[in-house]
């Protein structure tokens, strides 16, 4: 069962909520999070330019996530596995793949940009809650093989409405399977609030209906969030199976550029939640605890936007097609079908060369 409210150990200016249980990781943990958060605020900000310049094809915004995004993958040790959905883009880059081939899936080139064995992340999935029951599967899979690697799933609350939903964590429970399902509550499901999916007290208090653990925390609280996330993976990796854990935050921006979010939210709703933002509240600690200064923040804020440079020119450089990997990844060996379309593909265009 959840406790009357989210655990949280910085209040929204900053200060410290003392909390019984839980103490505050160390200040070093802090500022290498917010400096990871400052760029992944960039990187969203970047996207959503690129978007309106026609480099990306759409971009789901994890604005005001920042904590989320970044204290999941943070979390993970580099044996394990992370399963992103569409709007997880920052937590992958802070997993360590390069944000230029994160953004490759929405820019147009390929389903997936990087090497998911070689970063453990999966490909970002569309479908909502699809990406769940393959993440029970993959730590599943790795305990039968005497691993001790454990999955973060990442999903929002709309998510916690699909079949896939319930049959991954009656799976995960069932099996004692070692993963962590992060359910980002932005408050809305494209347009749908949270009232019209859910009436349960909250959505971590579904646990207890599959048997593991359900935490409730402040999702706009890296340090609340670090511990409860950290406290999950060491169970997980225990073998004492799963965790349901809810991160109370809300989406800042649309749901993508091609939604219109005044049409079902109101501004004064986005207005009250504006404070709450997760780099204001954890800058503001840092610099009363005394670890972070104008100098220091500058040199972050530098970092990330040298960083957001390099995405820049290289998602801008044009890269050449081959026609052919259109059939390349087919089927493992290509079928006598597959065969004749690319034979055929490659008739035509040498005709056209001919022709020129």
């Amino acid at each position: 069962m959840t406790r009357d409210g989210p655990i949280r150990l910085l209040a929204a200016d900053g200060a410290v909520v003392e909390d019984q249980r839980h103490s505050l990781p160390p200040a070093e943990s802090l500022l290498a999070h917010y400096r990871t958060m400052v760029l992944g605020r960039r990187l969203n900000e970047l996207a959503g330019a690129l978007v309106r310049q026609g480099r990306l094809a759409v971009y789901p915004s994890s604005r005001g996530q920042e904590a989320c995004q970044v204290v999941a993958a943070g979390a993970l040790r580099p044996g394990d596995w992370l399963f992103p959905t569409y709007r997880d883009s920052v937590a992958a880059a802070a997993r360590g793949v390069d944000a230029v081939e994160v953004l490759t899936l929405l820019a147009g080139d390929w389903h997936c940009g990087y090497d998911p064995l070689r970063h453990r992340v999966a490909p970002q999935a569309t479908p909502l809650a699809t990406q769940l029951p393959h993440a029970v599967g993959v730590a599943h899979a790795a305990r039968l093989k005497g691993e001790d690697t454990v999955v973060m799933a990442l999903c929002g609350d709309g998510a916690t409405s699909e079949g896939d939903f319930h049959e991954a964590l009656n799976f995960a429970a069932v099996l004692r399977a070692p993963v962590v399902f992060l359910v980002q509550n932005n408050k809305y499901a494209i347009s749908v609030p949270l009232a019209r999916q859910s009436v349960a007290p909250s959505l971590a208090d579904k646990g207890v209906g599959y048997g593991m653990p359900g935490v409730l925390v402040d999702g706009n609280d890296a340090a609340a969030l670090s511990v409860v996330l950290q406290e999950a993976v060491e169970r997980a990796a225990a073998g004492a199976g799963p965790t349901l854990v809810e991160a109370d935050t809300y989406r800042l921006e649309a749901h993508t550029n091609a939604d219109d979010a005044a049409r079902y939210r109101a501004d004064a709703e986005v207005s009250e939640w504006q404070p709450r933002d997760p780099l204001i509240r954890l800058r503001a600690h840092l610099r009363a605890e005394g670890v972070l200064d104008d100098r220091a923040d500058a040199e972050i804020a530098e970092a990330a936007e040298a960083e957001a440079e390099r995405v820049r020119t290289a998602l801008a450089a044009d890269s050449p097609v081959d026609p052919a990997e259109l059939f390349a990844h087919v089927h493992a060996r290509p079928t006598p079908d597959v065969a004749a379309q690319a034979a055929l593909l490659q008739a035509e265009l040498a005709a056209q060369e001919e022709i020129r």
